[in-house]
């Protein structure tokens, strides 16, 4: 899950429970990230090329050269991240994350975590139930492999861009990319084709495909994507979609390493003949979707193979509280409902009318902000569900 491009917060925060002389928190970076011991795997099978290869394969020579970039990947991170491939794994930083409560010498350890940090609580849940003291899970990972997360996330996708080329298309003065959401996409894919015929100094369809998976996660960005494509539509620009980070920069590369190698960790992988079989199902229900989320693919020609999924949540640990928006495509809602039903009394807070990624403390939203820090600070779980307003769609800067 490329979480962090979305709501630029990958990590989970731990504090501990309340006390009147101890007001810093400290937070957890897991291994293989940033200064802990980083990850690397080289090239990963060329995914730093610029440009890069086209991300969907569509016919089938296409399927078998993809196929092919992910062995040589996973052969990449073998070489790069050897010593490291059964290590870095969700359920290990579990283990990290309760030595930091252990060493604080705090009997429960609370927890903040956002996006795949609320796979990290949820896995905390399973394996220490009875140390977990206050938690919240915001933007929530469901309780599937990350394969099928993964899988899940690009069709959700296909109906936030849905939503993107309306929205578009209702502020067409301002965009002039089409005048409803038929003339919107029929753009869109004019610029992803061209990109594909002709990169623009190294700015092809695997580049675009990043820009639009990082624009649909928060609609804060949609403008930016609308004039990305009014701008190559009428000059050949595309520096307004470039980002602002290269993505072949060290820290790119070594979020792009950490991501596989914990999805790989994680559970068992889907194989070659269904990740082939996906995307032709994906491709169905629209020809051109965005399938740069879809990292656990390499999962199925990985070296480590782990004999067991990670187990989320647990009937013995103490109710959290889950808080989702309702459209958040890049961590659809139903994680949380799935994920609920593994932490019973658990309650959840849904920011309605709302298409972003990321939700406490991120949306300004009062309601969501009030009844999360209540809990956090105070221990005041809702008695039921709470629904909040949301923004509902953004207006045309």
């Amino acid at each position: 899950m490329r979480e962090a491009e979305a709501a630029e917060c990958p990590h989970g925060r731990h504090h501990t429970e309340p006390r009147p002389a101890r007001s810093a928190r400290p937070g957890l970076r897991p291994g293989g990230v940033g200064r802990s011991t980083p990850a690397g795997c080289g090239s990963m099978g060329g995914l730093f090329d610029a440009p890069g290869v086209d991300p969907v394969p569509t016919n089938a020579a296409a399927e078998r050269a993809y196929l092919a970039s992910l062995h040589a990947m996973a052969d990449d991170c073998a070489k790069g991240a050897a010593g490291l491939l059964p290590y870095l794994s969700t359920e290990q930083t579990a283990h990290d994350m309760d030595a930091i409560r252990a060493a604080l010498g705090e009997p429960k350890a609370g927890f903040l975590g956002v996006s795949y940090g609320s796979y990290l609580g949820a896995a905390y849940a399973a394996r220490f139930p009875d140390r977990v003291g206050r938690m919240v899970l915001d933007s929530v990972v469901g309780p599937w492999g990350w394969y099928d997360f993964d899988v899940i996330q690009s069709r959700a996708l296909l109906r936030q861009r849905d939503t993107f080329f309306a929205w578009t298309a209702a502020h067409a003065q301002r965009f002039g990319a089409g005048a409803n959401a038929t003339a919107v996409r029929r753009s869109y894919l004019r610029v992803r084709q061209g990109l594909a015929a002709r990169p623009v100094d190294g700015f092809g369809p695997a580049e675009f495909d990043r820009a639009v998976y990082r624009a649909l996660g928060r609609t804060e960005r949609w403008a930016g994507l609308a004039d990305g494509i009014r701008t190559y539509l009428t000059s050949g620009g595309v520096d307004g979609m470039r980002p602002e980070s290269a993505f072949d920069g060290p820290d790119s590369r070594n979020y792009e390493a950490a991501n596989r190698i914990v999805k790989c960790a994680d559970g068992p992988a889907p194989t070659p003949r269904a990740t082939a079989m996906d995307i032709r199902r994906t491709r169905r229900l629209d020809p051109q979707p965005v399938l740069t989320g879809m990292e656990a693919s390499v999962c199925a020609s990985w070296h480590h193979h782990p004999g067991h999924r990670t187990p989320l949540g647990s009937p013995e640990a103490p109710p959290v509280l889950l808080v989702a928006s309702a459209h958040d495509p890049v961590t659809p809602i139903q994680g949380a409902r799935r994920l609920r039903t593994l932490l019973p009394g658990s309650r959840l807070v849904t920011l309605d009318n709302d298409y972003s990624h990321g939700v406490f403390a991120s949306r300004g939203n009062a309601c969501v902000d009030t009844t999360a820090a209540a809990y956090l600070v105070d221990g005041v779980m809702p008695t039921s569900d709470v629904r909040c307003a949301g923004p509902g769609l953004p207006k045309a800067p």
